[in-house]
């Protein structure tokens, strides 16, 4: 299950006896194990070194850039290592729970006091990952022409070369693009978690939510709020309440489709034509 000589790396840092290695689910990229020790437990995500250059260091930089908000739970990290073959991330096992009363009001008041860390560009100070595509980052004064260089065209290149798209979509996406700038409100860059859906959260052992897998970086805070939308969507209470702490533009619910051609974009590359319809809606919507 596990390598040994990624069992050998992690025994010699934990200077622990490892008791029994569990698979978890962890989603579809990366192998994810429950690492039991005498004195506490892990959670390792796993993969292949050449394959993903750099992926775990990048995910455990977004982690900590969200972790020393201090404004929702984030896994601490305990280690990042690479052997010859593989590399990994080894992060701390936080034991799921039911839900308290008031998790989502909660959720939704600390995802906007996240939001409200804020920065001079929008995107980062380094390239990352979403999902296994990279995510690139390159500073912008303005979110309309970061939105379209650094997600949009990208991922529409891609499809292109992946056969998903033809010059016909890319010609209704260049029609978008020439409005872009009229449909999101001016607003500062926000620090986002930047994969926000309903598998890259959780409750923790004392009920409260916690975000993991993260593709952070300083964005328009509509990307993050249209991504909870992209799967069915959380619980009402979770809009209200961030509303309440930091109030959304009006015609964000309008937005969502806008925000989530990015997303859509990045499952159609790693999965297939299926995204393509959703895709199609949008750009006939606007």
């Amino acid at each position: 299950m596990v390598p040994t000589e990624v069992t050998t790396v992690i025994t010699k840092f934990l200077n622990s006896k490892i008791l029994n290695f569990k698979s978890v689910s962890g989603g579809s990229i990366n192998t994810a194990i429950k690492i039991e020790t005498k004195e506490r437990n892990y959670f390792l995500k796993l993969n292949n070194t050449a394959k993903y250059p750099q992926m775990f260091e990048l995910e455990a930089r977004g982690l900590n850039l969200l972790r020393e908000t201090n404004e929702i739970k984030i896994p601490n990290t305990i280690h990042i290592g690479n052997t010859e073959n593989f590399s990994f991330l080894l992060l701390e096992w936080l034991e799921s729970s039911i839900q308290s009363k008031n998790f989502w009001e909660i959720f939704g008041i600390s995802l906007a006091k996240l939001h409200q860390n804020t920065n001079v560009n929008f995107g980062l100070d380094h390239d990352n990952y979403i999902g296994s595509l990279k995510q690139y980052n390159t500073g912008k004064l303005d979110w309309a022409s970061f939105f379209i260089e650094n997600r949009i065209e990208f991922q529409l290149r891609l499809a292109r070369n992946n056969q998903f798209v033809d010059k016909a979509i890319t010609s209704k996406f260049d029609s978008l693009f020439s409005i872009m700038d009229n449909i999101f409100p001016k607003e500062k860059p926000s620090l986002l978690h930047g994969d926000l859906w309903s598998g890259n959260f959780m409750a923790d052992n004392n009920g409260n939510p916690c975000i993991f897998d993260p593709a952070a970086y300083f964005g328009h805070r509509e990307m993050d709020i249209a991504m909870t939308k992209l799967f069915g969507g959380f619980n009402q209470e979770f809009y209200n309440s961030y509303n309440g702490e930091f109030k959304l533009e009006n015609g964000w619910e309008e937005r969502i489709d806008i925000c989530n051609l990015y997303p859509l974009l990045v499952h159609l590359n790693l999965f297939g034509q299926g995204y393509l319809t959703d895709i199609l809606r949008i750009l006939k919507r606007f």
